[in-house]
């Protein structure tokens, strides 16, 4: 017989009313620009390697290229933790603002840089800016979708990220006509004039804004709920299952953004005009596909079963691993496309369902900060693959390197499944 999940309880007494269906689904519309600009502005060295080695010949090689990759992830990763601590305790409404007009002015630095050194820096402090984005985004999502559409809006946030990852892809054939540096010069404005948009527009969840007065009336609370918050995500057990859950597919996940257009240029004899836009348009068009489906799938099994977001990020994970082995070993263009249309179908149904799953098993005061550090986790992960993989260009080896990803994809869902029990369908305290 299936297990019949009641509905989050609604606010008590003297609280703010809750917002309306339609400003809940404004704010994922707001954020969803975000997250594209987020993705694009990273995604765009990579498939402008190419017009770029040109001026700056460090980036002739495929390992000083991975370090230049590879420097922005870990810098991310190790504000991840202090960024979510931070949107648990700030308005994030200008967390988000903010970010995106820091990041949005080095992408507009980027179309200015003359040596490899200056676009590192560059890398480094565009680390720093977008590690502040998702943690406070996913977790004003959550506070404004509880319950029945919450792995939906979610899902619908994370399309943003894949749109800017396939436009991303185009870097080289935008380059083509016009230059590298126009190329990043033009997003970087179209950035910073979006972020103008936000202060106008955004609004913080009215449960925060009620926190956040408390907690300005509490002088030196601050630093003492961050290590409690730390101390409480550490200390519980569920907590690091998901952490080894969110970050194993991010070898795969991360992977495929860095090198793919790589890997199909090599594999199939192609220019990076063309590899590029192949790489991320087939993965980005079928993860749009996977967040939707996993977000309407997970909301509706939820329903019924405490465990209905935990299974379909299962099958989602699932789905990934013979599209690595398609991905990694397969020579043909159609090997190629259903490869990575299967990934990004696959990693979408994960991706729509680990912050739904993380509300679970955390409160809404620490799931920015939980969310940080799985953060820390998956990029960290990200960043020693990409490093690695630079190698694996050099040597001939890109393709097997990126089949063996799927082993521990393989692990973490065996983990989770037999692990992930949760006890409520949205915790409150």
């Amino acid at each position: 017989m299936a297990r019949v999940v009641t509905a989050a309880p609604g606010p008590g007494p003297g609280a703010p009313p809750e917002p309306s269906r339609g400003t809940a689904w404004v704010v994922v519309g707001l954020l969803w620009g975000v997250a594209l600009l987020n993705y694009l502005d990273r995604q765009m060295l990579s498939t402008l390697q190419g017009a770029m080695k040109l001026d700056i010949a460090e980036l002739r090689n495929a390992e000083a290229f991975g370090r230049l990759m590879a420097v922005f992830l870990w810098i991310y990763a190790l504000m991840s933790p202090v960024t979510g601590l931070i949107a648990d305790r700030v308005n994030r409404k200008w967390i988000i603002a903010g970010s995106l007009l820091v990041w949005s002015g080095v992408t507009l630095a980027m179309g200015f840089a003359t040596t490899f050194g200056q676009l590192y820096a560059l890398r480094a402090l565009m680390g720093i800016s977008e590690a502040l984005y998702i943690p406070a985004g996913l977790a004003l999502i959550a506070d404004y979708h509880r319950g029945r559409t919450r792995s939906l809006a979610v899902g619908v946030h994370m399309t943003g990220l894949y749109f800017g990852q396939a436009l991303g892809g185009f870097g080289a054939a935008i380059a083509q006509d016009l230059s590298w540096q126009k190329t990043f010069q033009g997003f970087g404005v179209v950035g910073i004039v979006y972020a103008l948009v936000l202060t106008a527009f955004l609004r913080e969840h009215p449960d925060r804004q009620d926190e956040s007065r408390v907690k300005e009336r509490t002088p030196g609370v601050g630093l003492r709920s961050m290590a409690r918050s730390v101390s409480l995500l550490l200390g519980t057990a569920s907590f690091w299952v998901i952490l080894f859950y969110f970050a194993a597919p991010s070898f795969p996940g991360w992977a495929t953004k860095n090198w793919l257009p790589t890997l199909i240029s090599k594999t199939l004899g192609l220019d990076m005009t063309k590899a590029g836009p192949i790489a991320t348009t087939v993965i980005a068009s079928s993860a749009l596909a996977g967040v939707l489906i996993g977000g309407v799938l997970a909301d509706r099994w939820a329903r019924t079963s405490l465990r209905g977001r935990i299974y379909t990020g299962a099958i989602g994970l699932s789905l990934t691993v013979p599209a690595l082995m398609l991905l990694g070993l397969g020579t043909s263009l159609p090997a190629v496309l259903g490869g990575g249309a299967l990934f990004g179908v696959g990693f979408g149904m994960f991706d729509a369902n680990n912050m739904p799953i993380l509300c679970q098993f955390v409160a809404p005061r620490h799931r920015a900060a939980g969310y940080g550090l799985m953060n820390m986790a998956g990029i960290s992960v990200g960043a020693v693959v990409t490093s690695l993989l630079g190698r694996s260009a050099d040597a001939g080896r890109l393709g097997r390197d990126m089949a063996l990803l799927a082993v521990p994809v393989v692990a973490a869902i065996a983990l989770q499944l037999a692990v992930l029990k949760p006890k409520t369908a949205d915790k409150s305290e």
